[in-house]
């Protein structure tokens, strides 16, 4: 399998999700049950923009190519934090330069694109909402309901450079530029072409000829805010110069990424012990290296007036993955960067001192070991948005930002004005009583299968593996959750004859083995 990345023509995936859906009732994979089509919560804003839902992908894998976009789109994400670029748009990243196995860490920190295939990507994934929210009739059809966040770094330099200047200025306003023009004549040519749609529901039919309409009606200003991600060990002043450069020059509304080394390597090391994640091995040179809190506080101070001067939203971006040690050895080089459930502990400490610090009025873009099981309650403080990246990578994939959506708008949440310090407080305060943050709440073995996996079709279920008559377990959850219980009986007696005679003696080894019981304990 290559590592390179080929992104599709907006035609192709056009193709793709509508003959897809005629076919399985599913896009990119994901089942239409578990699409999120409506907010039951009232939408937010941002920078003068509605938002549906204040939840999405993190920069990072979720948010480099169009396809991606959607996915996330179509379970609930409506705040997308694009993937970071930077100057040096050729590096090679060895792999493998992510590891998920619990908590997260990777070794990779910009897009694998080219800046010009990054900035196609993020213009067809723009265009490709606008189609997919007309195609399966999502959120109010008079504004988009979402939006795209750039994330830029690492120096002001890099940031001045003529492509990344292009780059940005091509996102604030893509009204003349030929990817953005050329991506809304397709998307016109698909909803003229009937014999695209071969197979296609009736309903279906009717929406994608209104493509055409909405083409024209696709607004050119597809990012009006930014998030600055600085290398660790930034000094202040350039960190500074940055964000000053971003709203004085280029009026964009801007979040500015902050690393958990602000709290300390003390307070760290002692968060770690306390949680029993003592095989974390943290470089205090680092935390010396990296933007020490004192200089923080008034440096946003004077970032806050700036931006209130400039008619701007200034704010933090909570936080950045946590710098330590590689012990691990199974990525590449000597220090990792860490993500997951064992930073949010930290996140949302640092979020307790800065909303004290600030009395609530400093906005937090919040990333940080986000779940199912805590962002309905951070977003209850006023912290928001809230975007995942670690947790997506887990088994689910998409569908857990989708069950992240519903437990929002299952949970009758009212938006508060601005952040209240308090429940900040408790939320920190209960992650050193929660067992979900404590390394024990998954045991340090791993479900695994014995035997090698073959080169082509290698996923291997492990409780199918364990099963002694190997009865297939993802088959029949798949057949049942489509509501195909007859099949999904057939299933169960190719395998096994006599089930009620078998389910009497089965001492069901299949619990033992599940992928899904090894990652969230349930």
């Amino acid at each position: 399998m290559t590592d390179r990345m080929h992104p599709f023509s907006l035609r192709k995936l056009l193709l793709w999700i509508v003959s897809e859906y005629a076919e399985h009732q599913t896009v990119l994979g994901l089942p239409e049950l578990r699409f999120i089509r409506k907010s039951d919560v009232k939408p937010v804003f941002f920078f003068g923009e509605e938002c549906a839902l204040p939840l999405g992908p993190a920069a990072g894998p979720h948010t480099q190519l169009a396809e991606n976009i959607a996915a996330a789109y179509l379970t609930g994400g409506r705040f997308f934090e694009l993937k970071t670029v930077q100057k040096l748009d050729e590096l090679e990243f060895e792999k493998p330069c992510i590891d998920v196995l619990d908590e997260g860490y990777n070794t990779e920190w910009s897009t694998e694109l080219s800046l010009e295939q990054a900035y196609e990507e993020y213009v067809h994934g723009w265009v490709l909402l606008h189609a997919v929210k007309t195609l399966f009739d999502m959120d109010s059809p008079d504004n988009p309901g979402f939006i795209f966040n750039m994330s830029v770094g690492y120096d002001l330099a890099g940031i001045k450079t003529d492509r990344m200047q292009n780059f940005i200025d091509n996102l604030m306003d893509a009204s003349n530029h030929p990817v953005f023009l050329n991506a809304i004549e397709d998307l016109k040519a698909f909803a003229a072409d009937e014999t695209a749609w071969t197979g296609v529901p009736d309903k279906l039919k009717k929406r994608i000829s209104k493509l055409g309409e909405i083409a024209g009606t696709i607004r050119s200003d597809i990012s009006r805010s930014v998030t600055l991600s600085t290398m660790h060990g930034c000094p202040p002043a350039e960190i500074e110069s940055i964000c000053r450069y971003l709203l004085s020059e280029k009026g964009l509304n801007t979040y500015v990424k902050l690393n958990p080394t602000l709290l300390g390597y003390d307070e760290v090391a002692d968060t770690f012990l306390f949680l029993g994640f003592k095989d974390i091995a943290l470089d205090p040179a680092s935390f010396e290296k990296d933007l020490q809190y004192g200089d923080a506080v008034p440096m946003l101070e004077r970032l806050q007036i700036l931006a209130a001067e400039k008619g701007l939203s200034f704010g933090v971006k909570l936080s950045n993955t946590l710098g330590v040690k590689n012990t691990k050895h199974r990525l590449p080089g000597d220090e990792m960067y860490m993500s997951g459930r064992s930073l949010f502990p930290l996140t949302m400490m640092l979020s307790e001192k800065l909303a004290v610090e600030f009395e609530g009025k400093l906005p937090i873009s919040y990333s940080g070991g986000a779940n199912q099981g805590n962002v309905a309650d951070i977003l209850s403080t006023g912290i928001r948005p809230v975007t995942v990246a670690t947790e997506l990578l887990k088994p689910g994939g998409y569908l857990r930002l989708s069950a992240m959506a519903e437990e929002i708008n299952n949970s009758g949440l009212q938006w508060r004005e601005k952040i209240e310090p308090q429940a900040v407080q408790e939320l920190a305060d209960d992650a050193f009583d929660n067992l979900n943050y404590d390394r024990l709440w998954r045991e340090p073995g791993t479900v695994s299968v014995p035997d090698k996996l073959p080169l082509l079709d290698c996923f291997i279920a492990p409780c199918k593996v364990a099963c002694p008559i190997h009865q297939d377990v993802p088959a029949y959850i798949r057949l049942v959750g489509k509501k195909r219980y007859a099949d999904a009986l057939q299933l169960i007696y190719t395998k096994n004859a006599l089930p009620h005679i078998t389910g009497h003696i089965c001492d069901h080894q299949c619990m033992f083995h599940c992928t899904r019981l090894d990652y969230e304990g349930a």
